[in-house]
């Protein structure tokens, strides 16, 4: 099957930093020219490893742990400093501008998806901030003689990773009383069927969310996400497990169906109406938008708010060869496959 424009793998993308440390790959506007207001990352930190204190000038970001414990620290706009441990399941997400660190204390290896509220995301490391001043602004800064910063490098460049300092403090306040710390693996879904469940990070759940949403999306081999479209959303999603189907129509009336593996990631433009499928196995995507209040219309409840004459002339049938279709109050977001498993081609 040839590569489809709205799919890229994550496992195989550009390498942005490698080293014993761990490694980053990403995906943004170049790598990814359909990505439009997202981009996405994964970060692997060796047990000691730290991301370096850095900043996104132009976007949001929101992360979820799918392997380790990391400890994250953010400070942000005023007074704003804030202290917390994510683990596995969980998520965080860092405001455009704030500055922050990931740390890994082990002692195995910690792994992060991390969405960005923008195609191509500009950053600046603490380190490079600093080595841009000069030794007597610093030490104005700091109430110090300017000799106290002769032995800092001049060096406005990133290491990306770095080795943990010596210790740790401990988060000052329980993590539910964090408000850029959420636990989706904990949250009862809202959306619980015995075929598939969605569990959501919007801003109805996480006030802290301005620009970005994310849809933990569980659907059993026998369950089938519905058609639907995302009015002003854009969606982009990983698969974290399992392997899948997906179609999408574009405007000019092509339809385009492709395979997804682990570790591979899709977009889909406002509007674009799609479906996602399960092939022999339970999969796990996250799904991430670029509002944190995603908007959806799906096709079951369309159906159903539509009269059946009317939708016999939409599809330039007789009424009576349409089927009866159930009433639908709630769309389900992820229904029942009843039906056999159309053959891959």
């Amino acid at each position: 099957m040839p590569m489809s424009a709205h799919v890229r793998s994550l496992a195989t993308a550009e390498v942005a930093h490698t080293s014993p440390l761990g490694e980053v790959r990403r995906l943004d506007g170049h790598a990814f020219p359909i990505l439009r207001g997202l981009s996405i990352k994964r970060l692997r930190l060796e047990a000691d490893a730290m991301r370096e204190a850095h900043w996104h000038a132009n976007a949001d970001e929101l992360a979820y742990v799918c392997e380790g414990e990391v400890h994250v620290r953010v400070v942000g706009n005023g007074d704003q400093v804030n202290s917390f441990i994510v683990g596995t399941g969980q998520m965080f997400h860092i405001p455009s501008g704030a500055l922050h660190l990931i740390e890994n204390r082990g002692p195995g290896r910690a792994e992060l998806i991390i969405a960005f509220s923008d195609a191509h995301p500009q950053d600046f490391t603490l380190q490079a901030a600093f080595g841009a001043m000069s030794d007597a602004v610093l030490g104005n800064t700091f109430d110090l003689p300017a000799s106290a910063f002769a032995g800092v490098p001049r060096d406005t460049s990133s290491r990306y990773l770095v080795k943990c300092g010596p210790t740790a403090q401990a988060p000052a306040e329980p993590q539910f009383a964090q408000p850029l710390w959420f636990d989706i693996g904990a949250q009862s879904p809202p959306v619980d069927f015995a075929y598939g469940q969605a569990r959501v990070a919007r801003s109805q759940f996480w006030p802290a969310l301005q620009r970005l949403a994310m849809y933990s999306l569980d659907v059993s081999e026998d369950g089938m996400r519905e058609p639907h479209w995302h009015p002003g959303t854009a969606e982009m999603g990983y698969v974290h497990r399992g392997h899948a189907r997906m179609t999408v129509l574009d405007p000019d009336g092509s339809t385009d169906t492709y395979l997804l593996s682990p570790g591979d990631v899709y977009f889909i433009p406002p509007a674009y109406p799609h479906q996602i499928e399960a092939l022999g196995e339970d999969i796990h995507f996250l799904v991430f938008f670029d509002r944190p209040m995603p908007a959806d219309i799906g096709y079951r409840l369309c159906g159903a708010a539509l009269p059946p004459a009317t939708l016999a002339a939409t599809f330039g049938i007789p009424v009576g060869r349409m089927p009866v279709l159930p009433a639908t109050a709630v769309d389900p977001l992820i229904v029942a496959r009843r039906n056999p498993l159309d053959p891959v081609t």
